[in-house]
């Protein structure tokens, strides 16, 4: 199971084997798609810029007629909410999300999962710069059609999209929400017994934090994504940040920077860097790859930053996750029980906005 179909500007993308990093397969086009194929576990995601409405705007209308019709329907509401109605055959579903109007672009991600054999799904929208989610549950949503999926993807069917859409991609499994990993599983991480890819620790490995303490690994979070939007990876260039090497990270990876210069600029010991925050400086850039990325993070005791390659970063941040059991369940985290979960509550340190980052990038690298 896996991403099988990716839509937005550049790219058509389906393969119901899977995508890969390099996108789909050849043959994937020359496979048929059996009229009657369903697929009773999926993920339909959407990436969507939201600006100050005055009134409803469409963002995405598809209709792909037939013997079971497909009807999506995604608009903007007035304060920053999101209308999602999809008509499934004679099975409606009809979500709205309400957020406070933050005055500004926000890009948030929309999540619409189904299990049907389960007779359950949400709908989830997070803001991926606040981290900010909202969850709904759905009931009893129908199988949607292979075929319905395939025609998404690539576009077929009556298809329409506004500008601020920056993707769209399907699975054929539930994907979750929440908090997620954002290194490369190559990323090398400072261990007593020297640096380990991340992707290879596992429970109970020492891993050494900022201040040099060992600390014992939870547990590491592995989560596969389409490598586009707010899931883009950003390559981190060496002596930067004093990396000694290259390394590839989420755009919600956030980096621990210390030093006379931050304490100056915004009169704290450290703070936290986003890596999306760094793109347009010297030290960092957006990658582009075709299909989809894994990343990967390790779970700790305390929100600690782990030494990666020679800088610091954010490992796995769930805030107050295990209080939250709907969220919870939606999760990366869901088969841990919620007790044996750290309580990470805010935040070590503050979290510098777009602006104040690329001042502290162009400081160091000046």
């Amino acid at each position: 199971m896996g991403w099988i179909g990716l839509h937005d500007a550049q790219s058509r993308l389906f393969d119901p084997a899977g995508l890969t990093g390099a996108g789909m397969s050849p043959q994937a086009l020359l496979r048929p798609v059996p009229a009657d194929a369903l697929v009773p576990h999926g993920t339909i995601m959407i990436e969507t810029r939201l600006t100050p409405r005055r009134r409803p705007s469409p963002l995405l209308m598809f209709r792909l007629d037939g013997d079971r019709p497909l009807q999506i329907t995604l608009q903007a509401l007035p304060g920053g909410g999101l209308s999602l109605v999809i008509a499934n055959g004679d099975d409606l579903q009809h979500v709205t999300v309400s957020h406070a109007e933050t005055g500004r672009t926000d890009l948030v991600r929309l999540t619409y999962a189904w299990d049907a054999p389960a007779g359950r799904g949400f709908a989830a929208v997070e803001n991926t710069a606040t981290r900010d989610l909202t969850l709904q549950t759905l009931r009893a949503p129908r199988p949607i059609p292979l075929r319905d999926l395939r025609a998404l993807a690539m576009g077929e069917g009556h298809l329409s999209l506004s500008e601020d859409i920056d993707f769209i991609a399907v699975a054929d499994h539930v994907d979750c929400v929440g908090p997620s990993p954002g290194l490369h599983p190559a990323t090398p991480v400072a261990t007593p017994r020297g640096h380990v890819p991340v992707g290879r620790l596992q429970r109970g490995d020492l891993v050494l934090t900022d201040d040099g303490q060992a600390v014992p690994v939870l547990a590491r979070i592995d989560r596969t994504v389409p490598a586009r939007g707010a899931f883009a990876p950003v390559l981190l260039r060496a002596p930067f940040f004093g990396l000694r090497q290259d390394i590839l990270v989420s755009p919600q990876q956030n980096l621990l920077i210390r030093g006379n210069e931050v304490e100056y600029l915004f009169g704290h010991e450290a703070v936290l860097v986003p890596a999306r925050h760094l793109s347009g400086a010297s030290a960092a850039a957006r990658l582009h790859i075709e299909g989809t990325i894994r990343y990967a993070q390790v779970l700790l005791p305390r929100h600690d930053a782990i030494q990666a390659a020679g800088t610091f970063t954010e490992s796995l941040h769930i805030g107050r996750l295990r209080r939250k059991p709907r969220i919870l369940g939606a999760s990366l985290l869901a088969p841990f029980d919620a007790s044996a979960l750290p309580d990470h509550g805010p935040t070590q340190y503050p979290v510098l906005r777009a602006y104040d980052a690329q001042v502290l990038a162009d400081y160091r690298a000046a």
